[in-house]
């Protein structure tokens, strides 16, 4: 390699100053390489590279073995065995943790850097196979092979691979910021294709152990088809990174395009005087001076639009500032809808809308009544308990439409968030007003009728309690300065008839009930559901399947059986989907021109509908030993329970199964220990109680159960079972019982009456107490039943046990 020394080290050449990275232009064959060196060769191990033949390197010499065997090679023959490590954080490698391939290097130039370390010039010369590593102290030495390649034997096909190559490495070139262009040029200059390859490996930016890979191919076809395979991974990734680069600069480049055309209109628009946001600001104090709103209101609203004015139009808080002033200004400070004061007219309307329900009806127009007489009346806070499908939800957009006000719906179920209802502060990002404001700016009207359903379903978290933020709202002395977060304002709610809706008290917190007046609505009986059916479900129901009453007629007997045997509930949801399972029968059959009857009759229910759900057989059949009935109540109405009782040898232990609560089990210890305190007058023998345990179990295990009215129904069947006298057929019980024998009353008596009627009972033991809520109950629905009233325990037993 004639004057490379002088090409890279010329004269003042300074060994400790700085130099530059080296490029070979030698394109000597490798194949003709023939250097003078020893047969024992010094060994040079690279930590992050490989070193291909004809390729010049730096390398930073740190190690004191690979100095003094870079010494030795550059102060005798400058011949040394370079070597890759397998693992680059080994710092002692020894001959396992080479590999066996590495390239014979010649050393141009040892430069001493001012830090200690030694830059050793490297040029590649030819590949060889490690035979044996001589020694390893005080530097590795080892005897090589050197190593040729097989030639291609089809030349036109390598010289289109190499062809390939050359294209592909001025792509990457081209795509690669880190790679100066002038590399095209010397890329084009190299006509020797195995240092062509080699060059291009050595530079290309892949992981050590594919350089090495290419490096020990002995095939040149082979190993381009290797540089190639990394060379389309390269290309493919530079693409992409182009790709992305390109598409952000893009972006970019449109943004600051939109902000100078946006500040040119800007521009433009202050010449003409045509400036939007001073426009903005115009309309919203024209629409101020001409609102209805307390003194309060106006207020805050000037002092906000000014702070508005001095803002600039840029920044976040002025689209903050100016949402809160279009709020202030939405809201219906004092604007009302006339009310209807025609009573007459009010009640046909809530008589066509809904049967029944006459307590509320009433109620609502006593509450007009004196707003007609008065003129200016608080709006009480009413909320309508009962089972679900009662039409508790609909009876409140009745009175609206009756009344003519407008209605709003808010739904209680799950809310967990007291934000939810008195809105977040203007300060936080995303800041609305609660609930009830923006319902409120939704009606656009100052005394709506307001329902709030499900308001025994507000659930309570870590972020506050809302049913008791709901305190204020509901309470007609607080309302009239109903505090919002986001308003920073009192809003008058005072006007706003309040609607609340619950199937159950018990999970109402006591401070709410206390604010709301109570309006039970107890669930349907047969006469009434038959009556709702006929009026609303059924012609409801032809108009959502598309049928009139030419196609399907359902009769009262056919309503009964529907009633009876396919629904069991205190409402009508049930009943109104087993009406649309007929209508789509019957829609099926008008689609498709088949023949079927117009007039359904109760034994064409089987075929549209299936086989009956429901029998009364269970409640009027003989019951053994030990069986009572009772009635319970429940959040969707009255129920039929079974308490049944069992005797077996023991020693007077008692066992109750049935998911029962803690007060039903305490119904049954005190039954059994009245039963014990009168054994003798009962007829019972003591040792009887003595010598058997007793298991008592209400059935329907999955569903919980709790309450007192199961203790006369109790103590009957513990009776039955130590006299083994059968309870009455037919026969229903409820009260609660104490120590003494006496009979307490006990709710929900109309809910009772109506499942007992449902199931078929003829019979019903109550407390005298409870006569007079028998007699509240529409003597219609409970006809056919017959009441036995009750004080003592003694003459319950009379009655049930033959």
């Amino acid at each position: 390699m004639p004057l490379l020394d002088e090409l890279y080290a010329p004269e003042g050449f300074d060994e400790e100053g700085e130099f530059m990275p080296l490029i070979t232009i030698e394109e000597e064959d490798e194949q003709n390489i023939k250097d003078p060196y020893p047969e024992v060769l010094p060994v040079l191990a690279l930590k992050n590279t490989v070193l291909f033949p004809g390729v010049v390197i730096p390398i930073t010499v740190g190690r004191d073995k690979s100095i003094r065997a870079v010494q030795k090679a550059y102060d005798h023959h400058r011949i040394v065995a370079v070597l890759s490590q397998r693992d680059s954080k080994i710092e002692d490698p020894a001959s396992q943790d080479l590999f066996q391939i590495g390239t014979l290097a010649r050393i141009i130039k040892l430069i001493r850097m001012p830090d200690g370390t030694t830059t050793a010039i490297l040029q590649g010369r030819k590949r060889f196979r490690l035979i044996k590593m001589v020694s390893e102290t005080p530097y590795m030495q080892a005897t090589v092979e050197e190593l040729n390649y097989l030639l291609p034997k089809n030349k036109l096909e390598f010289e289109a691979i190499v062809a390939t190559i050359t294209d592909k490495a001025r792509n990457i070139i081209q795509l690669s910021p880190h790679i100066p262009s002038e590399a095209v040029v010397m890329i084009k200059n190299i006509n020797n294709p195995s240092f062509l390859i080699n060059f291009i490996a050595s530079n290309l930016g892949v992981k050590l152990i594919a350089k090495q890979a290419i490096l020990e191919q002995d095939n040149l076809v082979e190993k381009a088809e290797a540089l190639l395979e990394q060379m389309d991974t390269e290309l493919q990734l530079l693409e992409l990174k182009d790709r992305i680069e390109s598409k952000v600069r893009t972006d970019i480049e449109k943004q600051q395009r939109d902000y100078y055309l946006s500040q040119q209109l800007k521009t433009i628009q202050e010449e003409l005087g045509q400036n939007p946001q001073e426009e903005e600001l115009r309309q919203l104090a024209e629409r101020a001076r001409t609102k209805k709103w307390p003194a309060a209101a106006a207020e805050t609203f000037d002092k906000e639009i000014s702070k508005l004015r001095r803002m600039n139009p840029q920044v976040a808080e002025y689209a903050i500032q100016m949402n809160y002033l279009e709020v202030l200004l939405d809201l219906p400070w004092e604007e009302f809808t006339k009310d209807n004061f025609d009573l007459k007219r009010v009640l046909k309307v809530l008589d066509k809308d809904h049967y029944g329900l006459e307590k509320v009806k009433e109620r609502i127009l006593q509450h007009l009544a004196v707003l007609k007489l008065k003129g200016d009346m608080k709006a009480p806070i009413l909320c309508l308990v009962g089972p679900p499908g009662v039409g508790k939800t609909s009876l409140g957009k009745s009175i609206a439409k009756a009344i003519k006000r407008k209605f709003i719906r808010m739904s209680l179920g799950g809310l967990h968030d007291e934000a939810e209802i008195r809105g977040h502060r203007k300060t936080y990002i995303g800041a609305m007003p609660g609930r009830i404001i923006q319902s409120i700016k939704k009606a656009e009207s100052n005394n709506p009728v307001f329902i709030l359903d499900e308001i025994d379903k507000v659930g309570q978290s870590f972020r506050g309690d809302p049913s008791s933020a709901l305190l204020e709202v509901l309470d007609p002395e607080q309302n009239s300065t109903f505090y919002d977060n986001y308003l920073e304002l009192e809003y008058d709610l005072s006007k706003v008839m309040f609607i609340a809706t619950a199937n159950s008290l018990s999970s109402i917190q006591p401070a709410l009930l206390d604010r709301m007046e109570m309006i039970y609505i107890s669930g349907y009986s047969l006469e009434e559901k038959i009556e709702i059916a006929k009026r609303h479900l059924i012609p409801e129901q032809r108009k959502e399947h598309g049928l009139t009453a030419k196609h399907i007629n359902l009769s009262k007997s056919v309503l009964k059986n529907l009633i009876q045997e396919y629904t069991r509930e205190s409402g009508v949801r049930n009943l109104n989907r087993q009406i649309a399972g007929v209508m789509r029968y019957v829609a099926k059959q008008v689609a498709m021109e088949e023949e079927y009857n117009v007039n359904i009759k109760p034994e064409d229910l089987k075929e549209i509908l299936g086989p009956s759900r429901f029998s009364n057989e269970i409640y009027s059949e003989k019951q053994p030993f030990g069986v009572a009935i009772g009635l319970a109540w429940t959040s969707v109405g009255g129920e039929i329970l079974f308490i049944e009782t069992s005797l077996h040898k023991g020693k007077g232990g008692l066992t109750m199964t049935g998911n029962l609560g803690s007060v039903m089990k305490e119904s049954a210890t005190t039954a059994l220990s009245f039963i014990k305190a009168n054994s003798e007058a009962l007829g019972i023998d003591p040792k009887m109680i003595e010598e058997h345990d007793i298991h008592i179990h209400v059935p329907e295990g999955a569903i919980p159960k709790d309450g007192p009215s199961a203790g006369i129904t109790m103590l009957t069947a513990l009776t039955s079972a130590f006299t083994k006298k059968p309870v009455k057929p037919y026969l229903a019980m409820t009260g609660e019982i104490t120590l003494r024998g006496k009979v307490l009353p006990v709710g929900g008596i109309k809910e009772k009456m109506l499942a007992a009627k449902r199931a078929g009972i003829k019979e019903i033991i109550l407390c005298k107490d409870n006569q007079k809520n028998v007699e509240e109950i529409n003597q219609e629905f409970i006809g056919g039943l017959k009441f036995h009233f009750v004080d003592r325990m003694d003459e319950v037993l009379k009655l049930a046990l033959k």
